[in-house]
């Protein structure tokens, strides 16, 4: 079942967050004193979707950008 709520929920959040770049997300990374494999472990994700916003391939959007950006403001702890 397609859920509408949930969806304008999500385009309200991230819509009202700063787009990242590669190097926002390996100055985030290199905080946290974290090689690409071990952040991209602790965000659930490839390290292959780690490195393509470095090389601009891709860009963070949804769950991915909002979570980036509460360990921008937060910390890395905020998942560890």
């Amino acid at each position: 079942m397609f859920n509408l709520g949930a969806m304008r929920f999500d385009h309200v959040i991230t819509e009202a967050l700063e787009p990242m770049t590669g190097e926002d997300i390996r100055a985030i990374r290199e905080r946290a004193h974290m090689s690409q494999a071990v952040f991209a472990h602790y965000l659930n994700l490839t390290a292959g979707y780690v490195s393509q916003p470095k090389r601009g391939e891709k860009h963070p959007t949804g769950a991915v950008l909002a979570l980036l950006d509460v360990i921008r403001r937060k910390g890395i702890e905020v998942v560890l």
